[in-house]
């Protein structure tokens, strides 16, 4: 029986991801390396300390990840004030599943100082979740599911009877791994690159009724 939603927040909640790779683009620059927006792609979804790490190996690039990803958060919180937006539908399904009395968590793997940016800009207070997960939380990031495991544990439930929200492999991965119930969104990738999914949906807007009936 379902009982909670776990929802992975970029690319499910609110449209960041082409904010945190210009912002990731550009603290590069400020270092002198010129890197590509499409870089960043195989790392979605794996917190931004992969994310930064993982373009910075490819580039054989010397860099301190901890402090680069404090300098990304910097420019991320000037850019994306004002612009930052929900994807269609969050609202109306965070509100549809709090009439039906599921218990919501966020599992994020960003840093809270990102997620409470996201929660701002997009206008989401923090009363609407029971809890929030950050990458801080927990040590092994997605595709472990060490998350969405830590995200249940808070809700005082069992994955089993929780559904998670996410828009990336990685996070597909993480959730299957967990026990969890997955519906994967093509907001960031195409379906066939969400692969082991329960159900799929363009977005919240678009979510099939028999996610949220077992």
């Amino acid at each position: 029986m379902l009982e909670g939603i776990l929802f992975d927040m970029d690319g499910v909640l609110v449209d960041t991801e082409d904010l945190i790779a210009r912002a990731s683009v550009e603290m590069f620059r400020e270092k002198g390396l010129t890197v590509q927006i499409s870089d960043f792609e195989p790392f979605i979804g794996m917190g931004e300390i992969r994310y930064l790490g993982g373009v910075a190996e490819k580039y054989h690039f010397p860099l301190d990840v901890m402090e680069a990803k404090k300098r990304v958060y910097e420019i991320y919180e000037e850019i994306a004030r004002g612009h930052l937006k929900l994807l269609p539908g969050v609202r109306s399904f965070i509100e549809q599943c709090r009439d039906r009395g599921l218990h919501l968590a966020v599992a994020t793997s960003a840093d809270r100082v990102k997620m409470l940016i996201n929660l701002r800009e997009g206008g989401l207070p923090e009363a609407y979740f029971d809890a929030l997960v950050t990458a801080e939380d927990v040590v092994h990031k997605k595709p472990a599911p060490d998350i969405y495991l830590k995200a249940a544990e808070k809700l005082g439930l069992p994955p089993a009877r929780c559904l998670v929200v996410e828009d990336a492999p990685a996070g597909v991965e993480a959730g299957k791994k967990a026990g969890a119930r997955v519906l994967a969104l093509t907001t960031s990738f195409p379906a066939g690159r969400l692969k082991g999914t329960d159900w799929i949906a363009p977005d919240l807007a678009h979510v099939p009724e028999e996610a949220l009936q077992w």
